[in-house]
């Protein structure tokens, strides 16, 4: 029986309701052992300390334990918070680089995926004056291939993949920048020639969603995070999921964050986590 280990996340955030009404949801499918990690009598809901914090940093190194010693298939992380993860020793901008540092993975990426759009990223968790120095052809060839082998193996035999430009208008042939013609376009001509997908771009970025939430693509690769996950969380917030791509075991994550405001009242909607853990069985 696969093993799917699902950690709450900061335990004073929506994670362990949210976990909760997903084990009773019916919507879950058999066949499948679910193990939650994590301690709820850290955290009282809705006021983060360094205790919740402590104990959703243990429950991530729990879950990497599970998944190197294959007493675990795949891993559903709830949502954390990075402030308060990196108050209490955390090195990293996110989880997505954590399990990839934990695996010793250099080659992964970020991915979102909804009902209406799937997005992967360039480049993820980074100060948008920082984006245009750090996007290089072989980032954009890396997130478009793994985004590839993650469709095909969803069922998708030759996915569809749309590149968006990084500027306006997608430069107007270098009206508004130049990153469409000296690194977009040559990563488009490396991904075409590799065969992997159909791959096209550089796409004008306020059309291209549009486009792909019409069934046109299979997945649009952004540039950077928010001009990926902006359509995405507007089309699909209540019911996409995050995965990390590239690591030897699937890691998936609901796409919304800890919501101490509203935690412990009972109205956090269990939609993407419920989402999530589908995901993982199916790819695990």
């Amino acid at each position: 029986m696969p093993r799917i280990a699902i950690t709450l996340g900061d335990p004073a955030g929506i994670g362990p309701e949210i976990i909760d009404a997903a084990m009773r949801s019916g919507q879950l499918p058999s066949g499948f052992e679910f193990t939650i990690l994590g301690d709820r009598g850290t955290a009282i809901p809705g006021k983060p300390d360094h205790h919740s914090a402590s104990a959703a940093l243990a429950a991530l190194d729990q879950a990497v334990e599970l998944l190197k010693s294959g007493d675990a298939d795949a891993v559903v992380t709830g949502p954390v918070s990075k402030e308060g993860l990196q108050s209490v020793g955390f090195d990293f901008p996110g989880q997505t680089e954590y399990f990839a540092s934990a695996f010793g993975i250099t080659d992964f990426g970020m991915m979102l995926t909804g009902p209406h759009l799937t997005v992967g990223l360039a480049t993820i968790h980074e100060a948008i004056h920082d984006v245009p120095r750090l996007l290089t052809k072989q980032r954009i060839v890396r997130i478009s291939k793994l985004s590839a082998a993650f469709l095909k193996r969803r069922g998708i035999a030759s996915p569809r993949i749309a590149i968006a430009g990084l500027n306006p208008h997608a430069s107007e042939a270098g009206a508004f920048g130049n990153e469409e013609q000296t690194i977009i376009s040559p990563a488009i001509a490396e991904l075409r020639e590799s065969g992997e997908a159909e791959f096209s771009g550089p796409g004008v970025p306020d059309a291209i969603f549009r486009d792909a939430a019409q069934g046109h693509y299979d997945a649009v690769i952004a540039m950077y995070h928010d001009q990926g996950l902006i359509p995405l969380k507007l089309l699909d917030f209540e019911s996409a999921v995050n995965v990390t791509l590239g690591l030897p075991k699937p890691r998936t994550s609901p796409d919304h964050g800890t919501a101490f405001a509203i935690a412990g009242k009972g109205i956090a909607d269990p939609s993407s986590m419920i989402a999530a853990i589908r995901l993982a069985c199916e790819v695990a």
